[in-house]
């Protein structure tokens, strides 16, 4: 094993959307594991929305990336060497170790991949992050009901596809959009999804969804923001609820959006807003995990991933992310070394 440690860290921060300058591949030294601690080889890395938030330097729910720091993601990788009783050398851990192929983790940091069933890369997926923000979004937010309507915006993405899934499993009929007819066939076919909306295309996308819910929207889990939540709003149906889970669509804007015009919509039908951070539920998380890896191996949940190799490729992967040219969950699979 060579000592070189590649990573990848923020250079200058964004304005509008990121730029390969705004990323930096360096090199450094492999460290050892101090006490109490694992040195993980990482396999695949994450790349998740998020991200682009915390290159801002502006006040959020977590602190932002410093100038120089390596950028933060999952990652799922092995154990190489150890310092804790906490992890072997072999073992397959997930944790928030960064744009980097080795990291150091400690228990309270990572864990054990708990599916050895189930491809590993799914930690980063539908059994991680995404797959738990879809899971606890839906249910304990989005509260369906048997017949209910829903909508999903970014419907083909790591956690729309699972929400659409989740919703069927539900007794709900689902309507997701998407940015491709490619992806609008993928949810319709392959995900049980009812109807589609291809908003790349699509002129009035209000006259979209009044053909495709007619009898109103009972669940919008917004994953966009922007144009097409405003077009979802005045579709409310009575005591409707709206999952807040992110806003992809503003992550680039270098002005501030106006302010929201469609909220009367909310009063007139006694629906409900609510945004959430997945980690509010992190102490249910195995039973959301459990569930979720139970369904997979059942065939009731399906996933896709789309994959490219190299850490070198993350910063324009990224970039490709924020443009919606991702289809299914976007992970880096990096060299497994020596």
């Amino acid at each position: 094993m060579r000592n070189v440690n590649r990573q990848v860290v923020l250079k200058s921060r964004p304005k509008g959307y990121p730029e390969l300058s705004d990323f930096d591949l360096v090199e450094s030294p492999i460290g050892d594991p101090d006490p109490g601690e694992a040195l993980v080889r990482a396999r695949y890395l994450s790349l998740d929305p998020y991200m682009r938030g915390r290159m801002n330097d502006a006040r959020s729910y977590v602190p932002p990336l410093a100038i120089g720091e390596v950028i933060v993601g999952g990652i799922v990788g092995e154990v190489v060497r150890t310092n804790t009783d906490a992890f072997a050398v072999g073992d397959v851990v997930e944790g928030r170790l960064g744009w980097q192929e080795y990291g150091l983790a400690r228990p309270d940091a990572a864990r054990k991949v708990p599916f050895p069933d189930i491809p590993e890369s799914t930690a980063l997926g539908i059994l991680g992050m995404p797959g738990l923000t879809a899971y606890f979004g839906f249910l304990e937010i989005g509260r369906p009901v048997s017949g209910d309507t829903v909508v999903v915006s970014a419907a083909s993405g790591a956690v729309g596809a699972v929400v659409g899934q989740i919703a069927k499993l539900a007794g709900c009929r689902v309507v997701g959009i998407a940015g491709s007819d490619e992806k609008i066939a993928y949810i319709r076919g392959e995900l049980g999804f009812d109807e589609g909306v291809n908003h790349r295309v699509t002129e009035d996308m209000g006259a979209a969804l009044d053909g495709a819910c007619p009898d109103g929207i009972d669940v919008y889990f917004d994953n966009v923001g922007g144009p097409i939540t405003d077009a979802v709003l005045p579709r409310l149906a009575l005591r409707a609820r709206v999952v807040i889970c992110g806003q992809i669509s503003q992550y680039n804007l270098e002005q501030p959006p106006m302010a929201p015009s469609a909220l009367r919509h909310l009063l007139i039908n006694q629906a409900r807003m609510e945004g959430f951070i997945v980690t509010s539920f992190q102490a249910k998380f195995e039973e959301g995990r459990a569930r979720l890896a139970q369904w997979v191996r059942d065939g009731k949940l399906k996933y896709r991933e789309d994959v490219t190799d190299g850490i070198e490729n993350a910063p324009e992967q990224f970039i490709e992310l924020m443009r919606g040219h991702n289809f299914g969950k976007k992970l880096i699979r990096l060299s497994r070394g020596e």
